[in-house]
C-alpha cells in the first residue's frame, strides 16, 4: 500500500480511518526509519487538517501549527502530538469550539497531546518566559488554516531567538548540563534514556537551536546519521513495548535489536553508544564555540575603545610544544606546522593539550586527521614519549582522547582499539564501556606515577590491560598477544615488551588471588611470585591492580580489598627479594669520551660536544633527510662541587629538555692526572633550534665559577609567564633504595618533569654536602624517574638514618 492510499483511507473514514491507516503504516515491514516517520507525520497532518475544516470553512485568522518533534516531521510510533492553535484574537468562542473539535478526537484515539491556544503575541511572550516553549516554536510548521499567520509567527520567533541568543544560549547550556547530571551519559549507560541522557535526542535538538541562533554551528560530519540512528532505535522501542518510552531497558534490548535487524543486544548498544558519542562531541565543540563568541563580543568593544576604534587585534598565540600553540583557550597548530611531514604531531599536540588542561581545536584535529603522515613501525622515541605524556596527564586526558577518537586518529595510531571502541560491559560493577574504562584506568594510574620506577610501563599497561575484550575467550590471554604486538609497534624494547605482556596477562592476578585464595598457604605466594617474576614487575602490577579497580566503579575497590592485595604483595616481594640489586658497572670510555676528558684536564674547564641523533626513513617512505630524534650532549668537566646543578641549570636556561642523562666519574688513561666527570645526555629544544655549543660552554663556565645566577634567571622566566590551568601533578616522592649498592647510597626521585628540575635536585644534594658518584636519569613522558648514587665527602655510603634525613629534605625542597 502506498502512502497515497493510506492518506485516502484516513480522509475517507474519519478517526477510525486514520487509526487503521496509522496501524498499517506502522506494521509495514518494508518501511522504517526516516521514511516511516515522515509518512506518519504526513498522515497525521491530513487527518488534523480534516478535523480543522470539518463541517464548515476554516475560520479566518486561525491556523493549526505543529511544534517540537512533530514540527520537524519526525513522529515516532508513540510520540506526543505537539500542537498550537494560533489565532489573531478574533471570535474567542469560535476558536474554543475549533479547539474542542481537534483535541477531543486526538484524545479519543489515546494519543498523547501537548496543546495550547494562543495569539502570536501570547506565543512570543510565553516563549520569552519559558525556554522549552521557545525551543519548540523554533521548529514550528504550518498544518492548516491561515498560512500567513503561521509564517509571521515563525519569522518573529526566529528573530526573537537570534536577538536574545547571548542571553538564552547560556541558559540552554545550563539546562543541558543539569539534564546530563540527572540522566548520565548515554554512551556509557546499560539502560540509557535515548532522549534525556547526555548525547541523546534532546542534545541533538539543542544543537539545532544553536545553529538557528547564527552564533555557532555544530560539526555536521556524522551528526545527522547519529541522530537518525537514535530515532530509529526509539521507533523500534515504541513498537516492541507498545509504550511511549525513551528508556532502553535491559529486558527489551534483544527485541529492539531484532526489530532493527541487528545481531544482538550488544550490537544494538554499541550503535547507540557510537551515535551518542558523536552527539556529545558535537555538543562539546559547539558550546565551546558559543562561549568563545560570547566572550569575544563582550571584550571587543572595550578593546576597540582602548585601540581608538582601530582594527581588531590579532589573537594571542602562546607556544606549547613544537608546532603547537594555545589560542583563545584552545590548542591549535602553529602556522609553521606541517602535519604531512611530522607524523608525531598528533601525539605531540594531544600531549600538550592534556598537560595544559585545554581542549584540542576541532580544526586542528581534522587537519591532522586528513594530512598527517602515518607513524613508522616501530614508532620513534618521541612518539612513544608523547603517548606516555598524554596518558599521564590525569583527567584532561579523557577529553583530548575523545577529540582524537572523534576524527579516527586513535584507531589509526592503534588499530586494535577498534574492537574495544564503544564496547558495552554487561557487568553491574563496570560503569564505563571498555574503551572509556581503559582511559579511566590510565587516568587513575597517573596518580600512582610516584609509586613505580617505570611509570611509562604502568600507563601503557593501563591503556592495554583489557584490550583483549574485543576477542573471544579469556580476554587476559588474548590481551597478552595483542599487547606484545602493540608494545613492539610503538617502540618498546624486547625486555619492556615482555613486562607489558606480563602485566596484561596477569592484571587480575593480585585481586583474584587476594580475595579468593589463602594467603597463609606458601603455595599461593609462590605461584604469584613465579607468574610475576621480578620485584619491579610486582610493583607495576600492584599499581595497575588498584588503578584498574578504581576505574571500574565504586563496588570494585574497598579498604578491605586494598589491605588484602597489599598483604599479598608484601609476601610475594619477600619471596622475590633474593639477591639485592647491584650497582651498574660503568662501561669502558669511548675514544671521543677520552679525548674530551683529556682536553678538560688540560684546559681546567668544561668541554662539550653536540651530536644529532637521527633515524633513517622506513622502507615504505621516500628517501630523504632522516627524522631527528634529539641531540646527544657529551660534557667532560674536572671533578668539582656543583657540576650537576650547573649543567642542568644551563640547559634549562637554554630551553633544552633532558630526555635521558647519565653522570659518572671517568677513569683517565695512564699518565693523565686528575679526575673528570662525564655527562652523557640526550636533549631536545623546546621551541626552535638548538643553541650553539660555544654559547652553552660559555654559560657553563660562568655557572661553575658562580658568576651566573641560574636560579634567578629561571625564576624571572617563570614569573614572566602566567601559570596555566591544567593537570595538577602528584607531589614529588623521594626514597632510599635499600641495599641497592655496596659502594653508595641510592636516592630515587620521582617527580613531574619540569624545566629546572635537575638543577633543583642538584642544588639540594650540594647543600646537603652529598657527592654524586653517578646518576641515571630518564624522562618517561611527563614523569622524571631519577636515581642518584651519593656518598659522603669521604666516599663512604650514608648511614641509614642519615640517608633518610637527606631524602626527606630533598622531598621537602621539591615540594616547595
Amino acid at each position: 500500500m502506498t502512502s497515497t492510499d493510506v492518506r485516502k483511507d484516513a480522509e475517507d473514514s474519519g478517526p477510525s480511518g486514520y487509526a487503521a491507516a496509522r496501524l498499517r503504516l506502522l506494521t509495514e515491514g518494508a518501511r522504517s526509519g526516516p521514511p516511516r516517520r515522515a509518512a506518519l507525520a504526513e498522515l497525521t497532518d491530513d487527518w488534523l487538517t480534516g478535523l480543522f475544516t470539518a463541517g464548515n470553512e476554516a475560520l479566518k485568522g486561525v491556523s493549526l501549527v505543529a511544534v517540537g518533534g512533530y514540527g520537524r516531521g519526525e513522529l515516532s510510533p508513540r510520540s506526543d502530538l505537539d500542537l498550537l492553535l494560533l489565532h489573531d484574537g478574533g471570535d474567542s468562542g469560535a476558536v474554543a469550539a475549533l479547539a474542542d473539535r481537534i483535541w477531543y478526537p486526538v484524545w479519543d484515539l489515546g494519543l498523547a497531546l501537548d496543546h495550547s491556544v494562543r495569539t502570536p503575541a501570547e506565543a512570543r511572550k510565553t516563549a520569552g518566559e519559558d525556554l522549552k516553549v521557545q525551543l519548540g516554536l523554533l521548529d514550528a510548521r504550518h498544518i492548516a488554516g491561515d498560512l500567513g499567520l503561521t509564517a509571521s509567527l515563525r519569522t518573529a520567533v526566529l528573530a526573537d531567538w537570534r536577538n536574545q541568543a547571548p542571553r538564552r544560549l547560556p541558559e540552554l547550556q545550563e539546562l543541558c548540563a543539569e539534564r546530563a547530571e540527572r540522566q548520565g551519559e548515554l554512551q556509557y549507560l546499560l539502560e540509557p534514556d535515548l532522549k534525556e541522557a547526555r548525547g541523546g535526542l534532546r542534545d541533538a535538538t539543542a544543537l539545532r537551536a544553536v545553529a538557528a541562533s547564527w552564533l555557532a554551528d555544530a560539526p555536521r560530519e556524522g551528526l545527522a546519521d547519529a541522530r537518525r540512528r537514535l530515532l530509529d532505535v526509539r521507533d523500534a522501542l515504541h513498537l516492541t513495548t507498545g509504550r511511549a518510552t525513551d528508556r532502553l531497558a535491559l529486558q527489551e534490548q534483544d527485541q529492539v535489536a531484532a526489530e532493527l535487524g541487528l545481531l544482538d543486544a550488544d550490537t544494538l548498544l554499541r550503535q547507540v553508544y557510537e551515535a551518542a558519542r558523536v552527539v556529545s562531541y558535537a555538543s562539546d565543540v559547539t558550546w565551546r564555540e558559543v562561549g568563545r563568541v560570547l566572550r569575544s563580543r563582550a571584550v571587543r568593544p572595550r578593546l576597540r575603545a582602548m585601540l581608538g576604534g582601530g582594527a581588531k587585534p590579532a589573537a594571542e598565540r602562546s607556544p606549547l610544544a613544537e608546532g603547537v600553540v594555545e589560542q583563545e583557550g584552545e590548542v591549535v597548530l602553529a602556522r609553521a606546522a606541517r602535519p604531512e611531514r611530522d607524523p608525531v604531531l598528533p601525539l605531540r599536540a594531544a600531549a600538550a593539550a592534556a598537560q595544559a588542561g585545554l581542549p584540542l581545536s576541532l580544526h586542528a584535529v581534522r587537519r591532522m586527521a586528513t594530512t598527517a603522515r602515518p607513524l613508522p613501525t616501530p614508532w620513534p622515541a618521541e612518539a612513544r614519549e608523547q603517548l606516555v605524556t598524554l596518558l599521564g596527564s590525569g583527567q584532561p586526558t579523557v577529553d583530548v582522547w575523545e577529540a582524537l577518537e572523534a576524527e579516527g586518529l586513535i584507531t589509526r595510531l592503534l588499530p586494535d582499539w577498534e574492537r574495544v571502541r564503544c564496547r558495552p560491559q554487561r557487568n553491574a560493577v563496570h560503569i564505563w564501556t571498555v574503551d572509556r574504562h581503559l582511559i579511566e584506568t590510565a587516568v587513575r594510574a597517573s596518580e600512582f606515577a610516584r609509586r613505580v620506577s617505570r611509570p611509562d610501563l604502568l600507563l601503557v599497561s593501563a591503556l592495554l590491560h583489557d584490550i583483549g575484550k574485543g576477542w573471544p575467550g579469556d580476554h587476559s590471554v588474548a590481551g597478552e598477544i595483542i599487547a606484545k604486538d602493540v608494545a613492539a609497534r610503538i617502540g618498546f624494547d624486547r625486555a619492556d615488551v615482555a613486562v607489558l605482556a606480563t602485566l596484561v596477562r596477569h592484571h587480575l592476578l593480585l585481586i583474584d588471588t587476594a580475595t579468593r585464595r589463602d594467603l597463609e598457604d606458601p603455595a599461593t605466594v609462590r605461584a604469584v611470585a613465579e607468574a610475576v617474576g621480578t620485584t619491579s614487575t610486582l610493583e607495576l602490577l600492584h599499581a595497575l591492580t588498584e588503578a584498574d579497580a578504581l576505574a571500574t566503579g565504586p563496588a570494585a575497590w574497598s579498604s578491605w580489598r586494598a589491605s588484602l592485595v597489599t598483604e599479598l604483595v608484601k609476601r610475594v616481594a619477600a619471596v622475590l627479594s633474593g639477591d639485592a640489586p647491584q650497582e651498574p658497572e660503568a662501561g669502558a670510555a669511548t675514544a671521543e669520551q677520552e679525548r674530551l676528558a683529556i682536553e678538560a684536564v688540560a684546559t681546567g674547564g668544561p668541554v662539550l660536544a653536540l651530536r644529532a641523533q637521527t633515524e633513517p626513513p622506513s622502507e615504505d617512505e621516500p628517501a630523504g633527510d632522516p627524522e631527528p630524534l634529539g641531540v646527544e650532549l657529551l660534557i667532560a668537566v674536572p671533578d668539582q662541587p656543583g657540576v650537576l646543578p650547573a649543567v642542568a641549570g644551563v640547559l634549562a636556561m637554554h630551553r633544552l629538555t633532558v630526555r635521558t642523562a647519565e653522570l659518572r666519574a671517568l677513569d683517565l688513561p695512564d699518565g693523565v692526572e686528575g679526575s673528570v666527570l662525564l655527562l652523557n645526555w640526550r636533549v631536545a629544544a623546546e621551541y626552535g633550534s638548538l643553541p650553539q655549543a660555544a654559547r652553552l660552554r660559555a654559560d657553563l663556565v660562568r655557572a661553575l665559577d658562580g658568576s651566573l645566577d641560574i636560579a634567578g634567571r629561571l625564576a624571572e622566566r617563570d614569573a614572566a609567564y602566567p601559570r596555566r590551568r591544567g593537570v595538577v601533578a602528584p607531589a614529588a616522592r623521594v626514597t632510599v633504595a635499600p641495599a641497592a649498592s655496596r659502594h653508595a647510597t641510592v636516592i630515587e626521585v620521582r617527580a613531574h618533569d619540569a624545566p629546572g628540575l635537575l638543577h633543583r635536585i642538584g642544588r639540594a644534594l650540594d647543600d646537603a654536602a652529598m657527592r654524586v658518584r653517578s646518576m641515571h636519569v630518564s624522562t618517561l613522558g611527563s614523569n622524571a624517574v631519577d636515581a642518584f648514587y651519593v656518598t659522603q665527602a669521604t666516599g663512604a655510603p650514608l648511614a641509614g638514618d642519615e640517608a633518610l634525613a637527606v631524602a626527606r629534605k630533598l622531598e621537602e625542597r621539591l615540594r616547595e
